[in-house]
């Protein structure tokens, strides 16, 4: 008998392959969202939709009544904000806090937790599940160590059947509004990216995430991590090159010093601060990322849940073709 799966952040970047995939296997899917007037992404696909709000108690209690698995995929997911502790951190701890007491009351069977490589950090190392991150300085980064932390709290409080998954920065297609993370892919293919800062990025096909979360519902050992990230970080050296694979004209901006991002850093927070519009770029950025590889170990998520992600450079010259091609239907 198929699963009934609830979705939060259906009309999300991950959560809306995830919905796809789910159908595929023929599960019954209930597509979740703050809002549903918000979902076109979402639209001419045979999901239930269902208003799903992390932060409201009885939207989440309601929208998983007779659910079997739960999948918690939605997230504040921004770098900087005007009031970083209560919207991003305060908001996705809370948001945890809600969902999997909801989930505990709904006596569901299993809980896929969506959190993200940020709890694990990055060093240039290989790190593994067992590996967590000490640094807090990026609000996003400290709301992703936090919530997951307090996520395996009320998991063991409520006996929850859980496991976690930790994805890297995804790009590829089934996307509305561009997140953060594809805005810098397509700056690339539109020649719109400034500077080189020097940056590496562990790229996976969000569809190769929703692909090992369903495995973890199969085959996964509650109370277990698993990483799902690719097997190594790309430069934007490589990035350049995936675009030019596919015949795109792309240019090699120049780099910058990290003195510099710095000054800039703090130019772009000063004009953020005043009109309200995220920074691009902050401080605890370029100390985290600057020419540091994020580099994890898979090994894990390959031999438990027989995880197989594309590699980087098809990866990227995937998400090359689909940001193409939606330029094309877009006008």
């Amino acid at each position: 008998m198929a699963n009934i799966s609830l979705v939060t952040g259906a009309n999300g970047h991950l959560g809306n392959n995830l919905v796809r995939d789910l159908l595929k296997q023929g599960d019954t899917v209930r597509a979740g969202v703050r809002d549903i007037r918000n979902a076109g992404i979402l639209s001419g696909l045979d999901c239930q939709l269902v208003e799903a709000d992390m932060l409201d108690r009885d939207s989440m209690e309601k929208a998983l009544v007779g659910v079997d698995v739960l999948y918690h995929v939605a997230a504040v997911f921004k770098h900087w904000a005007k009031d970083p502790e209560t919207e991003i951190v305060q908001a996705n701890i809370k948001g945890t806090e809600i969902v999997l007491a909801a989930a505990a009351k709904a006596k569901v069977r299993k809980v896929v937790y969506v959190s993200s490589v940020a709890a694990i950090g990055h060093d240039g190392t290989p790190l593994t599940e067992k590996n967590w991150n000490d640094d807090l300085s990026n609000p996003y980064y400290r709301s992703k160590i936090e919530s997951e932390k307090r996520a395996w709290e009320l998991a063991k409080q409520y006996n929850l059947w859980m496991v976690s998954v930790l994805p890297s920065a995804m790009v590829g297609a089934n996307i509305g509004r561009l997140t953060d993370t594809m805005q810098f892919i397509d700056n690339i293919r539109t020649n719109k990216l400034a500077m080189n800062p020097s940056f590496f990025f562990n790229f996976v096909d969000p569809s190769d995430v929703a692909k090992g979360m369903i495995a973890a519902t199969e085959k996964g050992t509650s109370g277990e991590r698993y990483i799902l990230a690719n097997d190594h970080s790309s430069s934007l050296e490589e990035i350049l090159t995936a675009a030019k694979s596919i015949g795109l004209k792309v240019k090699t901006p120049p780099a910058f010093p990290k003195w510099l991002l710095y000054v800039l850093s703090g130019v772009l927070g000063l004009g953020a601060k005043i009109t309200g519009k995220p920074a691009e770029l902050i401080a605890s950025q370029v100390t985290m990322f600057f020419n540091v590889k994020q580099e994890y170990d898979i090994s894990k998520a390959r031999k438990e849940l027989g995880y197989q992600p594309k590699t980087p450079h098809d990866t990227l010259a995937d998400t090359f073709k689909y940001l193409e091609n939606r330029q094309i239907k877009n006008t």
